[in-house]
């Protein structure tokens, strides 16, 4: 703590006296300083505490110490130290007065207490303070330090900052969304500064803000080298922060920097391991791909995962949807290989886990965000194929079936099809393009212009006798005619098409012409 006037007075070698003010006693004293001048606040910067011997005061004089008095106050002074025995044996009734009403702190100085004894006194006090929190600065950083090391995320290391600065830590990513907070009920908090954080990334990385007010300050740190901010650090105290406290921050994005924004050379080693273990997996050759994958991808190939295709026109939104699932994987601890190809981005997630959690959350949003048709799609839409579960052995047939979801979710303009989806449900759907819809109404031109002519009900007709199976009397009754003008009607539909209906080929193509054709609910 720094130096207070009640400090001072508990100096047993100064020998002050309190004649004023005894509620401000706790008011910290930034310097001490000696001045005769009348008015002495141009030369003060507040919080000093300011000797005099009244040697040009008329400090008998209640209105000349009013407005002495009311100055000092006002320009922050911490305190007045009063010497008697110099021109003033005790100290002055109207300086009393002026003091008590204006609640500035009056100290008398004995005359055997030197002002400079006072000064030092401060000053002792003041470097005391500086080094228990440069100390205390240092135990926090190595602190720090031992919390990134563990390897447990940076859960531990704002824990370790939270508890130095007697307040709460978040942990933003370079999207703004919180990655992790200590304690735990400050993630409520952390997330309603999001507005902030990504004010704090439209500035020049290093930045800083301070949000909140007196009893819940926030100081926002940018987290990041060069002019690219990669995240965002939240410290939230009830007051500024200390010497101490600062020294704690500033190693914390200094660590968090190291952690969150690793080497290029790093992160492009790490891509082509993990590609060639992706081309390993493809060829398979599992054996070889799990040697090469050690402990960085091992892991992963220990479980069941998922190997998800994704692509959009814009390579700026397959980085979001990489975004994404690189901080939920990080959040959860799990491991995740992606593999850029192309205007693809192929990825090898933990089946169930956050990060394939994520990937369907991004896609409903984008899906919430901009329902359109297939044709309609812009390049910022993100299209994903997903794989059912695969081991390592498997992952030729899991790239496959990422594949074909991948096309199945271009023609049903859809951000994300899993693979279990084609094997479930009807297979009508997945003929809904244009080439099909275009050789259904080729196939039933003919029947709908005869229908137009009023010459009868074939389409109609053939609907009911197909769905039937061919049963002449249940078609019959379903149509209400009888069986014989159904008879009569079937037989002019082989006419008309020129192909006969006892090919189960045809009524195969006729019944999915139908179907193709057929506005739902009908």
């Amino acid at each position: 703590m720094p130096p207070t006037l009640a400090s001072l007075v508990q100096h047993s070698a100064l020998k002050l006296t309190v004649r004023a003010g005894t509620d401000r006693l706790d008011t910290p004293v930034r310097w001490a300083h000696a001045s005769e001048l009348t008015d002495p606040v141009p030369y003060m910067e507040g919080g000093e505490l300011l000797l005099v011997t009244a040697t040009n005061l008329d400090a008998e004089n209640p209105e000349a110490m009013g407005r002495y008095v009311r100055r000092l106050a006002a320009a922050g002074v911490a305190g007045l130290g009063f010497a008697v025995g110099v021109n003033y044996d005790e100290v002055p009734q109207p300086l009393i007065g002026a003091a008590e009403e204006a609640g500035l702190p009056l100290l008398e100085v004995p005359r055997r207490t030197p002002f400079i004894a006072i000064a030092k006194a401060v000053s002792s006090q003041i470097a005391a303070d500086q080094y228990r929190a440069v100390t205390a600065g240092f135990e926090a950083q190595r602190e720090l330090t031992s919390a990134a090391l563990t390897g447990d995320g940076p859960a531990a290391l704002l824990a370790r900052l939270a508890a130095h600065v007697n307040g709460w830590a978040a942990l933003y990513d370079a999207s703004g969304a919180v990655v992790a907070t200590a304690p735990d009920w400050a993630a409520r908090r952390a997330a309603r500064l999001t507005p902030d954080v990504e004010r704090l990334r439209e500035r020049p990385a290093p930045a800083s803000m301070v949000v909140g007010d007196t009893d819940d300050r926030v100081e926002l740190q940018s987290l990041g080298t060069g002019r690219r901010v990669r995240g965002a650090l939240a410290v939230g105290t009830g007051a500024a922060l200390g010497t101490a406290e600062r020294y704690a921050v500033h190693s914390a994005v200094a660590l968090l920097t190291l952690t969150a924004a690793r080497s290029r050379a790093l992160q492009g080693a790490e891509q082509r391991l993990g590609t060639a273990v992706l081309r390993m997996l493809l060829a398979g050759q599992p054996d070889h791909a799990r040697a090469v994958a050690g402990d960085l991808y091992g892991g992963l190939l220990d479980a069941p995962f998922r190997l998800l295709i994704a692509e959009a026109q814009s390579p700026s939104a397959t980085a979001q949807l990489a975004d994404a699932m690189d901080t939920a994987a990080y959040r959860a601890g799990e491991t995740l290989l992606m593999v850029p190809e192309g205007e693809r981005l192929l990825v090898l997630a933990a089946d169930g886990g956050a990060a394939v959690g994520a990937c369907a959350a991004f896609a409903e949003a984008q899906e919430e965000r901009t329902p359109r048709e297939p044709a309609a799609a812009q390049e910022s839409d993100v299209v994903v194929g997903m794989s059912a579960p695969a081991g390592p052995v498997a992952v030729s047939a899991a790239y496959k079936q990422a594949e074909q979801a991948l096309s199945v979710a271009r023609r049903r303009g859809r951000a994300l099809v899993e693979h279990a989806e084609l094997a479930t449900g009807s297979v009508l759907p997945l003929l809904a393009d244009d080439a099909v819809r275009a050789f259904a109404d080729g196939m039933l031109r003919a029947l709908h212009d005869h229908d137009a002519k009023g010459r009868g009900d074939l389409v109609a007709s053939v609907r009911a006798w197909l769905s039937h199976h061919g049963q002449w009397d249940a078609a019959a009754a379903d149509l209400g005619v009888h069986r014989h003008t159904l008879r009569y009607r079937m037989r002019r539909v082989e006419e008309i098409l020129g192909r006969s209906l006892d090919d189960p080929d045809v009524r195969m193509e006729l019944w999915l012409a139908l179907k193709v054709t057929t506005p739902p609910g009908q």
